[in-house]
């Protein structure tokens, strides 16, 4: 057994997301282009002699019971292998909570990687994933990570060619949204063809590996309900692009929001404006990085 890991936990931009229909189920069917990104929440898990999971965690409003996912990844494992062992999970938080970057989702895939690996369990990744959505529909992309077509709920994943690489300036508001009003306000029926993005498109253009024609191509069918709520959302969008983004969208449900940078110094340069300019007080939490790529990155998470 591993006594002590060091893992780190990537968040997720949508550069496509639909919205196809409402299953008698209620939940929603989506055809969506997930891609990850460079920030990352870091997990430490420390193994104890004494049963239990205990949470720490860098904010004080996290639950670190069975609320936190990352708990509810590790009982999941370790319930299902009758592991004796206890575990400590150690998670500071930097990708911005309830914003529609899956921080919850991947900080659970990456616990879930970590439980496998300290106990050396041998489960295969496909095997993580079928596990994974059992605790969000989310988990099992972050687990594979990258950019992928993701279909169904979300857990129909099909991986796609590596993304160019360019800067991604990420900016949240100080506004948190539900992701549960938000698709219970969508309404499908009113909507045009011009409200919904070229997936299709989007396939083509990241098989091209064509950082204008992707960008171009940027849509999600969600802003239709949230940026009406948040205005906010609109204005950051509409000043990434002033400030040099080739395009801006919102990420999931909202409400953060990313833009694409070809040149670093024109993304450094509106980093500086949101963060520290006469900008910053459209967004609380500003971020310059860039997409992470699974085939450029040797570690394993």
């Amino acid at each position: 057994m591993i006594r002590h890991l060091g893992l780190k936990a990537y968040g997720k931009v949508n550069l496509g997301l639909d919205v196809l229909r409402k299953r008698e189920d209620g939940y929603h069917e989506v055809r969506m282009i997930m891609q990850t990104v460079g920030l990352y929440d870091k997990i430490d898990i420390y193994l104890k002699e004494t049963p239990g999971i205990e949470v720490v965690t860098n904010l004080y409003y996290l639950p670190v019971n069975e609320n936190n996912l990352v708990y509810k990844a590790a009982k999941l494992l370790m319930e299902e292998f009758h592991i004796l062992h206890g575990i400590r999970i150690h998670l500071n938080k930097f990708i911005p909570v309830s914003a529609g970057m899956a921080g919850g989702s991947s900080d659970a895939a990456t616990v879930l990687f970590g439980v496998n690996k300290m106990f050396q369990l041998g489960l295969t990744r496909e095997e993580l994933m079928e596990r994974g959505v059992k605790i969000g529909a989310d988990v099992p992309y972050c687990l594979m990570r990258g950019t992928a077509l993701s279909e169904g709920i979300g857990e129909i994943l099909t991986p796609l060619p590596d993304m160019p690489q360019c800067q991604v300036l990420i900016a949240k508001p100080g506004v948190s949204v539900s992701t549960k009003f938000v698709y219970e306000h969508l309404d499908l029926p009113s909507l045009g063809q011009e409200d919904h993005p070229d997936i299709d498109g989007m396939i083509e253009a990241i098989g091209n590996r064509n950082i204008f024609q992707v960008s171009e191509r940027l849509g999600n069918v969600l802003e239709t309900v949230t940026i009406p709520e948040y205005p906010v959302i609109a204005q950051i969008k509409d000043k990434m692009k002033e400030l040099g983004a080739v395009n801006a969208l919102m990420s999931g449900s909202g409400p953060t929001v990313f833009g694409i940078f070809t040149s670093p110094r024109a993304a450094e340069m509106a980093y500086e404006e949101l963060r520290y300019g006469e900008a910053k007080t459209l967004a609380k939490q500003v971020y310059l990085t860039n997409f992470y790529n699974t085939r450029e990155v040797t570690n394993e998470q």
